[in-house]
């Protein structure tokens, strides 16, 4: 065991994420050795008095030999009806299969409204407590039957960061069919797994591929969600399926994320990590600064351009006069209402336009520097 790895063997909550394409294969369904392998190891975990949360994909991988479906179909309803069909399958296997262990599961899905707004947040956040506090083993999926496009989390990795950052973990293990993260695929001569991950600069120069034929996540997923959660000051490990009874007991496998932030307000934490903006505001050098440095709100004074297409309540991204990303906030304001606000203090548009125009562009409660 090695320093860098040493804390994941204290570590006394884990939220573990296992990808489709690890428990399941192309028109077979969920192959019951990977299954009870994964298991075994969690259970393992378990009898040495670790909390594991499990977040676990194939759901729609299950679905598709059951539907007559070749492969992952791309169209959302479709999708939707095979994550219906194989949800029970998936659960079911994993009740079996924990219970060798005599250990209970319960099944929680989430849509990104439970993560996000206050009130759906504290009612999951009870959920989970309660079920680690009663010995059961939650197991975590998207409710990918009721998600509709706009408000989906995209892929399970992110999903694994924000549940670590919501049940207080102390570290998130991704799991996949690769030991680690190489400085280019893999499969391509001279490859090199990356041990430690200290800050962005140690993954910027690394070349990727696409994910596989039954996931939708890849390198890019796993990356951004070791960040998400080291950020908010989670260990985070990405490692081979078969590696995770290793990486629990602290050996030097996989890449490791070392925290490099604390916790944050898990809205503020989603507005960063799990949202697409929908248009841009570039703001003059002064708004820029006393964002940055002060944490104020965005008035329309410090505004000189804007792009895309949103309505009021939506993410949009802060961009400085060379376009470079400075923040992510939620607008107050439709796309078509904000070019004559440019520029013009809260008062003059309050004089002219009434007290609707009072409000800031983006208050900085809403607002998350990135």
């Amino acid at each position: 065991m090695t320093s860098a790895y040493a804390d994941l063997r204290q570590a006394k909550r884990v939220v573990v994420k296992v990808g489709s394409s690890s428990l399941t294969t192309t028109g077979e369904g969920i192959d019951d050795a990977r299954l009870h392998a994964l298991v075994d190891a969690l259970a393992a975990a378990r009898v040495r008095g670790v909390e594991v949360v499990l977040v676990s994909s194939g759901a729609i991988a299950a679905g598709l030999a059951p539907l007559g479906f070749a492969a992952r179909p791309r169209d959302l309803a479709r999708q939707q009806a095979a994550a219906s069909v194989g949800q029970g399958l998936l659960v079911h296997r994993y009740t079996d299969a924990f219970a060798r262990h005599d250990i209970r599961v319960g099944q929680v899905l989430l849509t990104a409204d439970d993560v996000t707004r206050r009130g759906h947040y504290r009612n999951a956040y009870r959920t989970f407590a309660k079920l680690l506090e009663l010995g059961a083993l939650p197991i975590v999926n998207e409710n990918d039957t009721v998600a509709t496009s706009e408000i989906r989390f995209g892929d399970n990795d992110r999903l694994a960061a924000l549940v670590a950052h919501l049940v207080h973990a102390d570290a998130l293990v991704l799991l996949s069919d690769v030991d680690g993260i190489y400085d280019r695929p893999p499969s391509r001569p001279g490859a090199v797994r990356i041990r430690l991950v200290s800050g962005d600069a140690d993954v910027a120069d690394i070349q990727t591929s696409a994910g596989g034929p039954l996931g939708t996540g890849g390198v890019v997923t796993k990356i951004e969600a070791a960040r998400i959660a080291s950020r908010a000051g989670i260990t985070a490990v990405v490692a081979r399926a078969d590696q995770v009874g290793e990486v629990l007991d602290g050996a030097d496998v996989g890449t490791r994320f070392a925290p490099t932030g604390k916790r944050r307000a898990s809205r503020l934490l989603w507005l960063a990590h799990a949202t697409e903006p929908k248009g841009r505001l570039v703001l003059d050098d002064g708004a820029v600064t006393a964002i940055q440095t002060r944490g104020t709100s965005l008035l329309p004074a410090g505004v000189v351009g804007v792009q895309g297409s949103f309505a009021s309540g939506d993410p949009v991204d802060l961009v400085d006069a060379e376009g470079a990303v400075v923040a992510r906030g939620l607008v107050n304001y439709d796309a078509d209402e904000v070019p004559r606000l440019l520029g013009r203090t809260t008062h003059e548009l309050v004089a002219e336009l009434g007290d609707g125009y009072e409000r800031e562009l983006v208050h900085r409660d809403h607002l998350v520097l990135l």
